[in-house]
This record gives C-alpha cells, structure tokens and sequence, in this order.
C-alpha cells in the first residue's frame, strides 16, 4: 500500500468515526474512488445520502495543505443552503459563495457556487483555479435541462485534467453511458448507481375518503391491487342494483376528497409531515387559504412561538406598508397552524423560512409545486399528489415516471422513518392499471441539450483555435450521444445491406437485368397511382402524362425480363428491395446528419460571428478575435450577440439608468403566451423608445443573418416588463409596480435580479459612460425587496 492511499485510507477512518450511521454499500465504494484518486458519478434516488460522497470528498481536500473544494449546484436556493450547512460545520473562513449576485470570501478552502459561475471563471481563467483539488457537480442530470444543460458539459469538458469530478445525479436509466462519456473526457471515472430506497416507498390510492395499497402483495409494485381496481369502477362500493348501475352510467364518479380533509386524514393517519404537490401556484396559495378557513391547527402553543419568533428575526428588515402588499400577516397565521405554500412565485426569504421550518420539524404540510422536488433538503415522511397531470407551458400533459420518481423521492426521512408513503388523490378518468405502471417504471433518461452559443464559440477560438475548439466539441456529450446512435444506425445499415444482397440475388433474372424493368415498373404503377388526380391537371400535363405511360408501357413489353415465366416471383422480391433501400438510404442520410453535428453548428455560428467582425482569420487563416469579440467573450446568456451588437453601435449610451434597467428587461423578459405587448405610449419616454427601436432592428438583422445559417432563431425583445422596472427604479412604492408588471412578488424578484446579473456584466466590459450608468442602474434595481438578504 502506497503512502499516499494510507493517508486515504486514515482520512475515511477519520470520516466515518465521525458519522452516527454506517455508510450504505454504494457510498462506500465512492469514497474508494475517491481514496485511488478516481472522479466518481454517484446516481442514486433522493434521499438516498449521495451528498455524502461530496462531503467525503470535502474532507480528504481539508486535510492537505492548499487542495481547495468547488461545490456548484443549480439553483441559488440550493448554493446557499449548501453555504449555510458547510459553515456551520467548517467555519465561516473556510467557506465561501458565489452566486452572481452574492460574493462571499471567495477565496476560501471551499467555495459554494453556481454552475454557470464556475463555467464563466474557467473561460476567464479565473486566479481562484490554482489548487482545485475536487469539483462537486450537484444535480449533474441538470445537464438535461434544454435551456441551462449545456453549462454542465461545458464545465466537465473545460475543468483542468487533475481536477476530480464528484457528479451526484437522481436516478437515470442510462448512467452508464454517461459514465463512459465522463470517463471518455477526463479520464479514470468509477460509475456508481443504487436503485436502493433508504427508506421503502408505500403507495396509496386516497378514494372514497380512505387510503387503498395502490399495490397488492404489500406494496410490491407488481401488481395492482384489485380492491382499488374495484373501488374506481363502482364508486367506492360494488353495484348492488340496478339503481347502483344507473348512477354510475350517468357518470356519478367517485368522490373528490377536500384538501383540508386529506390533511386531516393524513395527520389521524400519523402520516405528518407531508409535502402536497400541487402543479399551480394558484393552487398551492388557495389549498393554504381552505385550511386556514377550516380552522385546522396542526401545531402547539410552544411550537407556534418558534415559529412566530423565527418568521420576524428572518423579515425583520421587511417594512410594513411592504408585509400587508406581499401577505406577511396571512402567511405568518398559516406557518403558525403549521402550514404553508412553496412555489418560485413566493418571496425568496418567505420561501426559506418555509424550508428552514419545514426542516425543524415546525411545519406539518407544504403545498407545493413541483420545483421543490429539484435538490432541496426537505425529506417528508408523505408526499401527495393532487393530480398525475401539470400543465408544460403548452398543454396538460401526464407526468413521466420519472417525474413521479423525482416527486415520491421526497417520502421518506432516513433515521426517522421507518417507510415513506406516497399518496395519489384519485379522480374520474383514472385507470388503476396505468397509475399503477406509472408508479412502477423507473425510467429517467439523461439527454444532452448542449448546443454552441455565440459566447461559447469566442472564448473557445480565444483559448484553442477553429481545429482544437471542433476536435472539443466533438468530445460533448451530445456527440457522443449522437454517435452512439450511430453506430447502432450503421449496425441497421450493414444488416440491411446485406438483406439487399440476398434480395437481389432472389430477384436476378437470367433473361437480364430484372432491377432496371422493376423500376420501369414502379414507375409506371405511380403514374398510374397519381390518375385520380387527372381531371385536376391542365391539358397540356395529361398529354405529357399519357405519353410517358405509353413510353413506359412499351419499354417494358420490349425488356427482355418481361417474358421470363418467374416474372411475378422476381418482382415480389424486387419490390421488397425497392422498399429496403428506400429505408437504408433514409438511415444513411440519417447518420451523415447526426456525424460532427455540434462542431457543424459551431461552423455555422463562426461564420455569423465571421461576417460581424467578431473573429477574423489571421494571415495563417487561423480564427482571432477582434476586439468586440472580446467583448462578446464576456457576455453570457439567450442574447450575448444582441448585447454586444448594441453596445459596439452605441444604441443605449443616451439612456440613463432606470431607462437603462428597463431596456436590459426587454432583452431577459419571457412573458406568457397570453400576455399582450405595452402600445409605445405607455413605454418611458425620452431616449428609451428611440433606443428600443434600433435594438428592435438590430435583433431583425441578427434573425435574418441567423435563418440564413440555419441557426435557431431568437424571440423578439419583449416590453411586457419595462414599464414596471422603470417605475421601479425610479423609486416608485411596491404595490403600484407589482400591479403595473402584473407579477407575483417571488416572480418580480426573480426577473430582478437577472436584469442585476446583466447589468453588472454590463458595467465590466462596456465604456466608461454606459458603465457608469449601469452601475447606477443596478443600485435603482437592488432595494427594497429585491435588496432583501437571502443568506
């Protein structure tokens, strides 16, 4: 044994002697990993410890001198929620956070941050990378995510090679494969999947007021429990009459229980704490306003003093004229009875003070949407399901089993219960057969979305060139993908090959060549096919049709193959081979589009880039930036090229900053599909509307420059939000901007501080003037409630 795994293995020693629990099989052979210097991928299913392998992995970088620890996550919330636990454990000096609007000690041994910052410190080859010893990619399956996936890859592509990645995923179906495309690109890599629920699943049914096993056999999701089949075909009891019957057939369902009732149900049931997902935030405020109208109190008097003083040390910087608009008073009546909503609509710190109650054991029921699913600590012993369908910005659609997986993991507190339970509310329309396959299937793809950006391609010709920057695009994981399909597409392609072979020698006529006549022959049949359509064509076309079936028709008398006497035989597998290959060369043209697919897109994108003058070739030919496309290298988001665009001609230096503020919101802004534009007349006046008119041309060339290099095509800048942010920033009272932008205040908040994130970008690469007034426009925007601390 080496020096070097001896102190590894001393540091997993140390680490579990300081554990109240043994570590699971799967957690384990990652910290093993770890100790023989691998980088891991951990998939396992929520709750089931995987954080722990990034805390391992924390501890053996604190135990050498200098070896620093990067912890990204995908959200905020999560960022500083992991900043908080790490504190408390490491110290406030040892631990840092970045976050895009948050820069705490930045320089520390561990940095909590967000996986866009990391990707953004690596292209600017940040002085923070020297001694990274790990990288803890949280939530890596994020990496599916169409709109922020490809951040992920570009960070596992980009992180220096001695860096160790330690990926913690939910539960995908095809772990492995991603797996190889980690080990592909950064060498030893140990794939690591349990299946294994810490802590068992019980699923129920709640209909007719009770809960009913959605399983037989004790929840063994083999078989779905015929008493419930029974109970969803009559209406909770059995057709004793004809009445019975009749009742039914008019479509007298089953009974749709209250959700203050399933709470009460639930809680005789002992089945507190539960998290209620509800696919609306509407929703989720409402179930809160029915049980605070049924006067249900699920907490004591000591319990609701906790939560009382918890609420008001947490929003003591709130003032009141702003708690009455934002429902403070109401909100902390509900957590006092012990019940509250959950949703990105809410109040960042209200949504905190939710989890952090929720966490203490203070809250019994959160109605929630399904965000809260997405890597938060807030294990439950119950999780309900109001319904099995959300709405997906275009229609109602059924969830995945995926979906519901990542929901039900939730159910279940390790160390505390002996079983979680899930629990679907039934409603007409339901079959018992498919809940019950939706309940069983574990299936939980991981698909890459990564695709260049404008951004991407400038710091990647900065750092390699055209040839290295295609050769590192080729490595992604959407290529890889793409090629793995590939290769099963020409193992298709070869079977069929040679399929064609044996049907062409079934159909070789020793009179001549039988493939030529069969052409003749399917000619003719789809002229023939196509007469319906005759009295349609013009003379002309129907005289030139007839000579060409008369054409056709005398070839085939005169071909030699005409008078075979198997000529019937030969055509059957003639026709076969036709249809074959029609599908082959499909296939083929299949895996010529699918080959060098990302670094195709990236030619298409420094080609526009080309055509701007952001990258011009050297006298070698070789790809440079201008100085504009440093700038462009600098600018991150859905519209890098619009903001460089504007910038290089000017078109926002007469705006000052609130006018400023509210441009950058008609860039970020994606209003609803049902949500109108504002006439110009109610837009800010003076310079503002001449500026977004020009931005509005640039954006019109930018579209056509991009469809003519087949390249996705943007939206056009949206004003739905302008006027509020300028009011906003000129200082105008909270209720009267929240009705202007027609915006719950968690939502307001949010669009807030993206257009802070791109100010402040803003302010770092653009001229002194316009970076003055970004800076001043970033202090109008961060106040009030969008100033409000969330760490």
């Amino acid at each position: 044994m080496t020096s070097e795994h001896s102190a590894h293995s001393d540091a997993y020693s140390a680490f579990t002697a300081g554990l109240d629990f043994s570590l699971d099989e799967f957690q384990s052979r990652a910290c093993t990993a770890i100790d023989a210097d691998h980088s891991v991928l951990v998939a396992a299913p929520t709750g089931a410890g995987k954080t722990i392998v990034a805390e391992y992995a924390i501890h053996v970088a604190m135990r050498q001198a200098n070896a620093k620890v990067f912890y990204t996550a995908p959200m905020k919330a999560l960022s500083n929620q992991k900043f908080t636990e790490l504190t408390e454990r490491y110290g406030a000096d040892s631990v840092g956070l970045l976050t895009g609007d948050t820069n705490i000690n930045p320089r520390a041994r561990i940095v909590v941050m967000t996986t866009e910052v990391l990707r953004n410190m690596l292209y600017a080859d940040s002085d923070l990378l020297p001694n990274l010893a790990f990288v803890v990619l949280d939530e890596v399956h994020y990496l599916a995510d169409r709109f922020r996936g490809a951040v992920w890859e570009e960070v596992i592509i980009h992180l220096p090679e001695k860096v160790r990645l330690i990926s913690l995923s939910a539960t995908v179906s095809n772990a492995e494969e991603f797996g190889d495309w980690i080990q592909t690109v950064r060498g030893d890599t140990e794939v690591i999947v349990s299946e294994d629920r810490p802590v068992p699943l019980d699923q129920h049914v709640m209909i007719q007021g009770d809960l009913v096993e959605l399983f037989a056999g004790g929840g063994a999701a083999d078989r779905v429990n015929p008493e419930l089949v029974r109970l969803a075909k009559y209406g909770g009891r059995a057709p004793t009459s004809k009445r019975d019957r009749h009742i039914r057939q008019r479509g007298r369902g089953v009974h749709r229980i209250r959700r203050e009732e399933v709470v009460r149900l639930l809680d005789g049931h002992q089945l507190l704490p539960a998290i209620y997902f509800i696919f609306s935030r509407a929703g989720c405020d409402g179930a809160v306003e029915q049980v605070l109208r049924s006067g249900l109190r699920l907490t004591d008097k000591d319990e609701r003093m906790l939560i009382r003083e918890f609420a008001e040390e947490r929003c003591r910087n709130i003032p009141d004229r702003d708690r009455s608009i934002l429902g403070y008073w109401s909100w902390l009546d509900a957590l006092q009875r012990g019940v509250a909503a959950h949703h990105a609509g809410m109040l960042p710190v209200f949504k905190e003070v939710v989890e952090e109650l929720y966490r203490r054991r203070l809250l019994r029921v959160v109605f929630a949407t399904e965000t809260l699913s997405l890597g938060i600590n807030m294990p439950a012993r119950t999780v309900v399901l109001e319904k099995l369908e959300k709405f997906n910005g275009e229609s109602r659609v059924r969830i995945t089993p995926g979906e519901y997986t990542q929901l039900t993991g939730r159910a279940g507190r390790r160390g505390i219960d002996v079983e979680g339970h899930s629990v679907i509310c039934w409603q007409d329309g339901l079959e018992p057969g498919a809940v019950g396959s939706l309940a069983s299937k574990r299936s939980y793809p991981l698909t890459s979305s990564f695709r260049p950006t404008y951004n991407m391609a400038v710091n990647l010709i900065a750092q390699f060139g055209r040839i290295r920057t295609r050769e590192i695009l080729e490595s992604s994981f959407a290529q890889f993908q793409a090629d793995r399909a590939v290769l099963s597409l020409a193992r298709t392609v070869r079977e069929q090959e040679e399929s064609l072979e044996g049907y062409a020698e079934s159909m070789a006529c020793d009179r001549g060549d039988f493939a030529d006549y069969a052409r003749l022959r399917r000619e003719l049949t789809d002229l023939e096919r196509k007469s319906t359509h005759v009295q349609s064509m013009s003379r002309a076309k129907r005289d030139k049709r007839q000579k060409r079936v008369s054409e056709l028709q005398k070839r085939m008398r005169q071909h030699p193959c005409h008078g075979c006497p198997d000529r019937e035989s030969h055509a059957r597998w003639a026709e076969r081979w036709w249809r074959l290959r029609r599908e082959t060369d499909q296939l083929k043209r299949q895996i010529a589009s699918r080959t060098n697919a990302v670094a195709a897109v990236f030619d298409r994108v420094t080609d526009v880039l080309s055509e701007l003058d952001y990258v011009r070739a050297d006298p070698d030919g070789e790809p440079t930036l201008t100085d504009d496309g440093h700038v462009l290298s600098r600018v991150y988001g859905e519209r890098d090229l619009l903001v460089s665009e504007c910038l290089r001609n000017g078109l926002w230096d007469q705006l000052d900053g609130a006018s400023l503020a509210a441009m950058v919101s008609c860039l970020l802004f994606e209003p609803k599909r049902e949500s109108s534009e504002y006439a110009q007349q109610y837009l800010p006046r003076g310079p503002f509307r001449k500026a977004l008119t020009e931005t509005t041309q640039v954006w019109m060339v930018l579209d056509d420059l991009e469809e003519r290099h087949r390249l996705n095509r943007s939206e056009p800048p949206s004003t739905g939000l302008a006027p509020a942010i300028h009011m906003w920033a000129r200082g105008e009272e909270l209720d009267r901007v929240l009705v202007e932008a027609d915006l719950s205040a968690g939502d307001f908040v949010r669009w807030c501080r993206q257009i802070i994130d791109l100010l402040d970008q803003i302010s770092g690469i653009a001229a002194p003037e316009i970076s003055t007034t970004s800076r001043s426009a970033i202090d109008a925007v961060r106040r009030g409630i969008v100033a409000y601390a969330s760490v």
